[in-house]
């Protein structure tokens, strides 16, 4: 997507999902083709592109590999008399809910005609292509494979459908001895691998689907076809669609809603999903799509958030070699929306902000995803090697919601941590239809541990305001104080354009364009040698789609001067995504 909270407001009108057979026609601000058109997706896939049935790793306990799904007749013939007949009722029963859907419009933010229109639609895999054309001169010091991520639906919606919804897909550029290759793939999740063999979806949908009576009503279809064994959620219901990580010898997929699932990048620069990854049995829980990685302690910090019932949040942290740490069960009144948070050099930076779950909404109609005004929007400030959350420092930041945070650190002359992050207003406009636009400040936050007072500041002159969403700092710098964030441009909403880099310090930003109706995403800053006295010594890598011509392609920019350095031609389109990470060369041979 084009940010973090594009989905927000991707269509300037609603549209309501048509009927079976008819495409839906969409106005919206996107200026791209208005019809919503599904590839033809192979309801079956081989072992050797896709998945593999028994992970061949140095930690074999450690995955759970993705099974291979029967086909949709093979399925049933599985079922027992019971089970077909259940089957038979809950969809008859389903069929009725949707025909009933379809006679009030959906809102924008969960109408499939506005969310995945144009360059947002999903597109089929894409098998590896080798040798891709280049226009301009690749750096020597890029070797290894940039990974993107992102939502991209397997099956056409037959409800209510938000971006976030979609199942996740892996895109992998791979830069190896003067060549460059392309390939995509489906993260085979428990949810999709059911869902293919089922030939359908089942497993309702976080945003799109579960608003007022009728989520009710597919949450209850969804628990009695697990009751009769339709389903089977007992491995996990995410996407993993969102977020990577490189840890320990693992590429990481991940949201929020499950587990991670370990993906592979093979030698050829293709995809293998190796199954859903605990850890070697020691995760539990779900874990959010942003832990972080120390750079200089090689640790991996994360949390872990629960709608449902207490403790409702938790943290933990990964050692090196990948050995969990207890939870630290982090009190909370109410479960609330944990997307992303920060580390220092000593503590992890957790957001307790007004958008919370309020699932007894859905009774009254409404959406259980909401923004509280009421609450006082706050950041915690624990020790990270803490062993209970009784020493938790609370400092209030009224009317703060940040989604994505892109670094703190500590200054000790002045007894503060500073947080970096984009300021969203309205702040559910994520989840929820409003009428204000969606504004996305980049802002620095002061929380003094001496005072227990905050103090927030735009970090851009008022001048030069615009919307920056999705991008990151040096990441050898994460935790540390940083002088440059590289963030996506999203101008004009929801689009990217190009992106900015700002000088945290001086407000002064540079921007780069990405050219005449092209637009992208999340820029990744790749340094270009670990060691270098300036932090801002490396290039800027993005996806990028040409909407005038219908080509997407990779553009690699000099993050010192914002030059355009090359251009590598993509054999297939690449939709508008979430977060990537690059792997080197020499960690690609290290995996597992």
């Amino acid at each position: 997507m084009a940010s973090a909270a594009a989905a927000a407001n991707l269509g300037s009108s609603s549209s309501s999902l048509k009927r079976p057979g008819k495409k839906p026609n969409t106005h919206c601000s996107l200026q791209t083709p208005s019809t919503l058109h599904f590839p033809k997706q192979s309801t079956t896939y081989t072992p050797s592109s896709t998945t593999i049935s028994t992970p061949t790793t140095k930690h074999p306990k450690r995955d759970t590999p993705s099974p291979v799904a029967p086909s949709p007749k093979q399925q049933q013939k599985q079922w027992n008399f019971l089970q077909s007949a259940a089957a038979m009722a809950l969809d008859a029963v389903e069929t009725a809910l949707v025909s009933h859907e379809r006679q009030h419009p959906l809102p924008k933010t969960a109408d499939p005609g506005v969310q995945i229109s144009g360059n947002f639609a999903p597109v089929p895999e894409q098998p590896v292509v080798q040798d891709l054309p280049v226009t301009g001169k690749i750096p020597d010091c890029i070797q290894g494979a940039y990974l993107r991520n992102g939502a991209n639906p397997f099956h056409e919606p037959v409800a209510g459908h938000h971006f976030f919804d979609g199942d996740g897909m892996v895109h992998a550029v791979q830069f190896k001895k003067g060549s460059v290759s392309y390939s995509s793939r489906f993260t085979e999740t428990n949810r999709l691998v059911q869902e293919r063999g089922l030939g359908r979806p089942l497993f309702p949908k976080a945003i799109g689907e579960l608003h007022g009576h009728s989520g009710i009503a597919r949450l209850l279809l969804f628990y009695a076809r697990g009751a009769f064994g339709i389903v089977d959620p007992s491995h996990g219901t995410g996407v993993a669609n969102a977020g990577l990580v490189y840890f320990d010898g693992h590429l990481l997929a991940m949201s929020e809603d499950d587990l991670p699932y370990h993906v592979r990048v093979l030698p050829s620069g293709d995809l293998q999903t190796v199954g859903r990854y605990d850890f070697d049995g020691q995760l539990k829980t779900t874990m959010i799509a942003h832990p972080k990685v120390d750079p200089v302690s090689g640790e991996l910090f994360a949390l872990s958030y629960d709608v449902v019932q207490k403790p409702y949040l938790k943290y933990f942290r990964f050692s090196p070699d990948g050995k969990k740490s207890p939870n630290v069960e982090i009190p909370l009144d109410q479960p609330t929306m944990m997307h992303d948070f920060a580390i220092t050099e000593r503590f992890v930076v957790v957001p307790d902000q007004q958008v919370v779950f309020k699932l007894p909404e859905m009774i009254r109609g409404g959406s259980p995803v909401i923004y509280d005004k009421n609450k006082m929007a706050r950041f915690g400030i624990l020790d990270k090697n803490a062993t209970d959350a009784s020493n938790i420092r609370w400092i209030e930041t009224p009317d703060c919601f940040c989604f994505h945070l892109w670094n703190a650190w500590e200054e000790p002359e002045t007894d503060e941590v500073v947080v970096i992050g984009s300021c969203m207003t309205p702040p559910d406009s994520i989840f929820n239809e409003c009428d204000e636009s969606l504004k996305s400040v980049l802002s620095e936050i002061r929380l003094n541990l001496k005072t227990g007072k905050s103090t927030r500041r735009q970090i851009l002159s008022e001048a030069d305001q615009v919307n920056l969403e999705a991008g990151m700092v040096n990441r050898n710098l994460l935790g540390r104080k940083s002088r440059f964030a590289y963030l996506a441009l999203a101008e004009p909403w929801p689009k990217v354009s190009g992106f900015a880099k700002v000088d945290l310090s001086t407000g002064e930003v540079h921007k780069y364009i990405y050219g005449d109706q092209k637009f992208g995403g999340e820029p990744l800053f790749l340094p270009r040698d670990p060691n270098s006295e300036r932090e801002d010594d490396g290039y800027i890598l993005a996806f990028v789609h040409d909407e005038k011509e219908w080509k997407s392609e990779l553009q690699i920019v000099n993050a010192m001067n914002l030059k355009l350095e090359a251009t590598v031609k993509l054999p297939s389109r690449v939709p508008y995504g979430f977060h990537g990470t690059f792997i080197g060369a020499k960690d690609l041979e290290k995996q597992a």
